[in-house]
This record gives C-alpha cells, sequence and structure tokens, in this order.
C-alpha cells in the first residue's frame, strides 16, 4: 500500500507548485479537494487552515532536508524518488527505524515551521505566544516575540495523525514516533534575549521565548534513532473488535519515553539495490577513507572496497585584509582524492 505518511509528504511536492499562488487569501487558487492522497480528516484541515497550508509544505521539506543531512555518511542516506507519489519509496512500507526517523523528523518540521511563520507574523489566525510568560527574571523583561509552539505542535498533531486511526501496530507506531518529534520542539525552546542601552551596554535586557535552530532538532532525533526500541506487536480483544498495541521486546532494558523512537521490524542492509526493500545500494556513494565509521569506504562499501580519483577544485587562497574595509583573494586550483564505492 502507500506509505503512511503520504498525504503529509505529498506537500513537499505541492507547496513548489502552489507556492507562490496564495498569498492574498481572498484568491483561493489551492483547492484541497485536488490534492491526491488526503484523508478526509485533512481535507477538513486543509480548507479550515488554508493559510498555514505553505507552512506545512515548509515544515515537511525542512525535515526531510534534515533527514538528508543527518544521514549523508550511512547506507541509507534518505533518498527521495522525484517521480513517485510515495517519495521515499517503499523504504517506508516497512515499520524499521528509518520509518520511525521519518515520522519524528517530518512531524517535528511541520510543527516548527508553523511556529516560525506565526511568529514572523504571515497569517491572520495565529502570532506570538502571550500566554508562557511567567514572572521575569532578575535583570530582563519580557520582550520582542515569543514562539507559540504549542501551536505549531497543534497543527502537526492534527495534520500528521490524521491519517493514523487504525487500530493496528503500524498507526500506534507512528503516532508515538509523530509525537516524540513534536515533544522535541517543546523540550528544545529557550530564551532569546536582547540588550538595551548606550553603545550596547546591558541596562535592559528583553527576552523572548524561542525555537531552536532546527539542526539541534536533527541531531537530537538522530541520537533516538541511534537508540530506537525495538517493540513486539500485541493483539487484544476490545468491544471494536482486535486491537494491536506495541511493547518493548526486551524487558530487561528500560520501556521507551514518550520521547524514544519506537520500530517493530528489522531493517534491510541498504548494501545492495533491491527495489522491493527500496534500497539504493552503495554503489558510487562518495566515502571517507580515513573514517572507520560507517561512513568509512570499508563499511560504507559494504567491503566491495572502493574507486580512488583526483579532482580539480577552483578555490579561493592567499586572502588579505585591507583597511578599511575590504578582502581580496586570489584562485588557487587545489586537487583533492575522491573515493567512491565498488
Amino acid at each position: 500500500g502507500l506509505s503512511a505518511p503520504l498525504g503529509l509528504l505529498l506537500w513537499v511536492l505541492l507547496s513548489l507548485a502552489l507556492g507562490q499562488q496564495y498569498t492574498s487569501l481572498g484568491s483561493q487558487p489551492l483547492l484541497c479537494g485536488s490534492i491526491p492522497g488526503l484523508v478526509p480528516k485533512q481535507l477538513r484541515f486543509c480548507r479550515n487552515y488554508i493559510e498555514i497550508m505553505p507552512s506545512v509544505a515548509e515544515g515537511v521539506k525542512l525535515g526531510i532536508q534534515e533527514c538528508q543531512h543527518q544521514f549523508r555518511g550511512r547506507r541509507w542516506n534518505c533518498t527521495t524518488i522525484d517521480d513517485s507519489l510515495a517519495i521515499f519509496g517503499p523504504v517506508l512500507d516497512k515499520a524499521t527505524r528509518e520509518s520511525a526517523f521519518v515520522h519524528a523528523i517530518a512531524s517535528a518540521g511541520v510543527a516548527f515551521a508553523v511556529t516560525r511563520s506565526c511568529a514572523e507574523g504571515t497569517s491572520t489566525i495565529c502570532g506570538c505566544d502571550s500566554h508562557h510568560k511567567g514572572p521575569p527574571g532578575e535583570g530582563w523583561k519580557w520582550g520582542g516575540c515569543s514562539e507559540d509552539a504549542d501551536f505549531g505542535v497543534l497543527v502537526s498533531r492534527e495534520f500528521a495523525d490524521a491519517r493514523e486511526n487504525r487500530p493496528d501496530a503500524r498507526s500506534a507506531m507512528n503516532k508515538h514516533n509523530n509525537e516524540a518529534g513534536r515533544t522535541t520542539i517543546l523540550d528544545h525552546m529557550h530564551l532569546k534575549c536582547k540588550c538595551h542601552g548606550l553603545s550596547g551596554s546591558c541596562e535592559v535586557k528583553t527576552c523572548w521565548w524561542a525555537q531552536p535552530d532546527f539542526r539541534a532538532i536533527g541531531d537530537f532525533l538522530k541520537d533516538k534513532y541511534d537508540s530506537a526500541s525495538e517493540m513486539v506487536v500485541e493483539k487484544h480483544r476490545e468491544s471494536r473488535g482486535w486491537v494491536e498495541t506495541l511493547r518493548a521486546k526486551y524487558s530487561l532494558f528500560k520501556p521507551p519515553t514518550e520521547r524514544d523512537l519506537v520500530y517493530y521490524e528489522n531493517s534491510p542492509n541498504f548494501c545492495e539495490p533491491n527495489p522491493e526493500t527500496g534500497s539504493f545500494g552503495t554503489r558510487d556513494r562518495t566515502c571517507n577513507v580515513t573514517s572507520h565509521g560507517i561512513d568509512g569506504c570499508d563499511l560504507l562499501c559494504c567491503g566491495r572496497g572502493h574507486n580512488t580519483r583526483t579532482e580539480k577544485r577552483k578555490e579561493k587562497c592567499h586572502c588579505i585584509f585591507h583597511w578599511c574595509c575590504y578582502v581580496s583573494c586570489q584562485e588557487c586550483i587545489r586537487i583533492y582524492d575522491v573515493h567512491t564505492c565498488k
């Protein structure tokens, strides 16, 4: 079947096509009904929140870019397929830790982008956070625009979880990992402050709540991917019929919290191309000849060995700072060795 977050991920493909068009709400050229893959609840959401749909799309894109950054040196590098509706291919069909990460980072991305765009004043239905204030601290007062992450999380939950309403294990897993991604945003909110006073003295300091760089979210969730909890599926009979739930496979380890990622199927090895699993293999991938880690030529190339070629690159060099104030550089050609998997 179609991979579970399909309706969500379609926004990436649509955002570029539609992103420019709904700057004014009066002309609503975005017809929610024409978007393939949306379940009825997402359709209603799209119509009610048409103003913030561009930032929902932006958030998914942000999540995918972060996924590709975090996995750039791994056998699975978060490859997307341009000409397919299921943009990760069959990889997300299985309940693996890769699926867990994609769900978490995409849900976090939506919450992050919606929160940011509300704080920037791009929408009439949301804005700054006025209720998480509390009394100011020693030597500072509240000011600026506190980002309303609760609203961003709410939007992400409404949209991303809309299709996870089946009583099966996969829906339970997706919902858990979506929520883990969003919780990461809330956990990383911090105070940002600005000094005011003569020539930068800090007579008065104003502070507001801000989200971190999204990279911090990616780093945190990548650690959660590495320590994800393997689960087993249990079936229960309830009044509405059979319901599947997840239980930690190893009782010796501490059970996963709401901040941990969970999965219940093993990943393919991603060494060789396999259209069924969605593995692209690692042939022709650039590897790091000096590393003993997974990005090193031994592990990334799965023991097949690597080729080496030289590459000339133009670079700025011999730069001089001139008073005042500019820098002049020469252009040098440097030769690099590039190693790729056989």
